[in-house]
């Protein structure tokens, strides 16, 4: 049995080697010109879209792995991002607990992107290609079938085309038999050449129907499926591009809202961080508000280099204390000064001198608001007489206005007779000493 099995081996070896030389002088005597070529213009259109198609399926192939790629990276570099952010956010800063479930979230979108990208793009262009790699191989056996089918073709033209002369040769000797040889001789003669040239010429016949069979029918079903595979690409690019944008639109969507969330948060934390740092600020008795009124006032002007002129307004003097203030003068100290009735009864309950209120703490109540003060503030006073602002960091001040009193940044900048403050209305309302400026002392009275 082996050796039966060695022997169909080798003749099936020497079948196949003597059709690759057969195809091999086929081809050589096609392009010498020397034997016809079948052509299929419509069929060669047909192969060249297919290689067309093949090549740009290929490359869209290789794009979409590399944004796959690249979306894998961004989601490793956006974990670490976050994570770093975790490691770094401090447990009693504002809005600890959803930074991490942004985080989580975070994650959770990018590995959903990627996963989908791979089920709806990715993998349907893989098994679109996958039919490419058989059709090739189908389309160059039907070559091979094509050279087989024309080298059968010719041969069996040359066997016609030579039976004839083969009818010559049997006639040529037929003289010299019919000399030779007794009758029946003849005819036995004549007929094994006859036999032998019809064997011939069936054989040939037989290779030239089994070549165009086989031929017919790879050509046929490639007839078929090349037009349909050429259509098919429309709807793969469609559905392609569609999955992928449509899982960007819904990926940035939701990716957008876990940012603004993150902004968010991180916008909070930086007002508490401002805010902790002005009370901090202030409790050290140094207001960022007064150490930074050069840098916030820098296109207004500075202090002269010579004193402030102080407005023309006389100024009753201020009494010792409120033991050695007499009721029945408090009338006449405030006459110039148009003071109300008001005003004038409450003074004497003060009681305390323009000493005793710079020594003591910032607190500072009287009629108009009890709430605490910032510890900067060194006391209050009432505006007695409207002031128009004459330079860019003057108070406008109105009469009846309280001011929260502040120390200068640089006491230099201090001029004789005129005082640092923000009106009292602006702090109730803002909570900030930013609308600070310098107004005359003797249009106020001290509270």
């Amino acid at each position: 049995m082996a050796e039966v099995g060695k022997g169909v081996n080798a003749g099936k070896l020497a079948s196949n080697v003597q059709k690759r030389l057969t195809r091999a002088q086929e081809k050589v005597m096609q392009k010498l010109g020397k034997a016809d070529e079948t052509k299929d213009t419509a069929f060669e259109e047909q192969v060249a879209n297919f290689n067309k198609q093949m090549n740009e399926g290929t490359k869209l192939q290789k794009d979409l792995k590399a944004y796959l790629l690249a979306v894998k990276t961004m989601h490793e570099c956006s974990k670490r991002l976050h994570d770093c952010l975790a490691e770094m956010y401090d447990p009693e800063w504002f809005g600890k607990e959803e930074v991490d479930s942004i985080a989580e979230d975070t994650d959770l979108l990018w590995q959903d992107f990627h996963e989908k990208l791979l089920d709806n793009a990715v993998i349907s262009m893989d098994a679109y290609l996958a039919q490419f790699p058989d059709i090739k191989a189908r389309i160059a056996k039907r070559e091979r079938k094509l050279v087989d089918f024309d080298s059968a073709r010719h041969h069996f033209a040359s066997v016609q085309k030579g039976k004839k002369k083969d009818e010559a040769k049997i006639a040529k000797p037929l003289a010299l038999v019919e000399k030779a040889a007794p009758v029946w001789a003849q005819g036995i003669l004549t007929a094994h050449q006859i036999a032998q040239t019809n064997l011939t010429r069936n054989q040939a016949e037989e290779d030239l129907g089994r070549a165009q069979k086989v031929f017919e029918e790879i050509n046929y079903d490639l007839q078929e499926e090349l037009p349909t595979l050429w259509n098919s690409r429309v709807g793969l690019y469609v559905n392609t591009f569609r999955s992928v944008s449509g899982l960007e639109e819904t990926f940035h969507r939701d990716m957008g809202k876990l940012n603004q969330n993150l902004s968010d948060i991180m916008t909070k934390l930086e007002e508490q961080r401002v805010a902790k740092k002005g009370v901090t600020t202030a409790s050290t008795g140094k207001s960022d508000d007064a150490a930074n009124h050069n840098q916030e006032t820098s296109d207004a002007p500075k202090s002269p280099s010579k004193p402030r002129e102080v407005p023309p307004v006389s100024r009753p003097p201020r009494p010792a204390s409120s033991q050695e203030v007499k009721p029945d003068k408090i009338i006449n100290l405030f006459e110039d000064a148009e003071v109300s009735d008001s005003n004038t009864t409450t003074q004497p309950e003060q009681g305390a001198s323009w000493n005793s209120w710079e020594n003591e703490a910032p607190t500072v109540t009287n009629g108009s608001s009890d709430t605490e003060l910032p510890p900067s503030v060194l006391f209050k006073v009432k505006t007695m007489h409207d002031y128009s602002a004459t330079d860019s960091d003057e108070l406008d001040l109105k009469a009846g206005d309280i001011v929260l009193v502040l120390p200068f940044a640089n006491p230099d900048e201090a001029d004789d007779g005129w005082l640092m403050g923000v009106k009292e209305s602006h702090w109730l309302q803002n909570k900030n000493l930013l609308a600070k400026g310098v107004f005359p002392e003797n249009f106020t009275q001290k509270l």
